[in-house]
């Protein structure tokens, strides 16, 4: 399986995760996801494959967020499912799907996890070294 990033690049953490699993020697195919957002399904599998609610994967802190009222208590999973596909600002990122699995890599180092070969150490755009515990 080529593995694969929902990327942001205009996002810090979606580009320290993807300099990461470039530095560990994995080219993923890269899913500029607000240009090609993931099927309601395919977004449906994803939260299983992460085991993560809906509102779990919410990025509530776009203002699209506050106008659908989506921190609401009483909207749906589905609702906020149907909202991520809607405005795919609202899906937080960066998600990363490997044969070991499928995380949102928030913080970044947590794509060490989903590596066949992490490098041990790296360092992130604002000059922090993470490192791979298991490395």
């Amino acid at each position: 399986m080529t593995s694969l990033i929902f990327h942001n690049p205009k996002c810090g953490t979606s580009r320290n995760t993807l300099a990461i699993m470039q530095a560990s020697g994995d080219n993923p195919e890269v899913i500029e996801y607000l240009k090609t957002p993931p099927s309601r399904e395919y977004l449906v599998e994803l939260l299983a494959k992460m085991a993560l609610s809906p509102r779990e994967l919410l990025r509530s802190k776009e203002s699209i967020n506050d106008e659908l009222g989506l921190d609401n208590p009483a909207v749906s999973d589905d609702e906020i499912i149907d909202a991520m596909i809607d405005h795919p600002i609202l899906i937080n990122r960066p998600i990363v799907v490997t044969d070991k699995g499928a995380a949102l890599c928030r913080p970044s180092e947590r794509v060490f996890t989903l590596l066949a070969n992490p490098v041990s150490s790296f360092t992130k755009e604002d000059g922090e070294t993470v490192y791979d515990v298991k490395g």
